[in-house]
């Protein structure tokens, strides 16, 4: 059913200071531990972004998140050629941080929810 949540850009109360125009989830959704739905069907929710096909971009994600997953494709989100999809969960430690970190990066233009098919 995660395809049925409906989540809009990040607002301003977030803790993530200048994240929320990259971060196009609504992690007020999220408890603590990065879940989010009824206390019988918790799940995590996953986030794509594109990053460039290039070695020390994907060095650098991955030191930042470790639940990242990156393939040759376009997503939903539109990776170009030269750029890598890379998908993550917000089932982490440090979830908040995770994503403020990955905003952060240059290369990064945007962060929006993955829905599978």
């Amino acid at each position: 059913m995660l395809g049925l949540l409906s989540l809009p850009a990040v607002g301003g109360g977030d803790g993530l200071h200048g994240a929320g125009a990259k971060i196009r989830i609504d992690l007020s959704a999220l408890d603590a531990s990065g879940l989010y739905g009824s206390a019988d069907g918790l799940r995590a929710l996953s986030y794509e972004f594109c990053i460039p096909d290039r070695s020390d971009a994907i060095a650098q994600v991955r030191g930042i998140d470790g639940s990242v997953v990156m393939h040759r494709a376009r997503g939903r989100i539109g990776c170009s050629p030269n750029e890598l999809l890379c998908i993550g969960s917000t089932h982490q430690p440090a979830y908040l941080e995770v994503l403020q970190a990955l905003s952060q990066l240059p290369y990064v233009a945007r962060i929006d929810q993955a829905f599978f098919e």
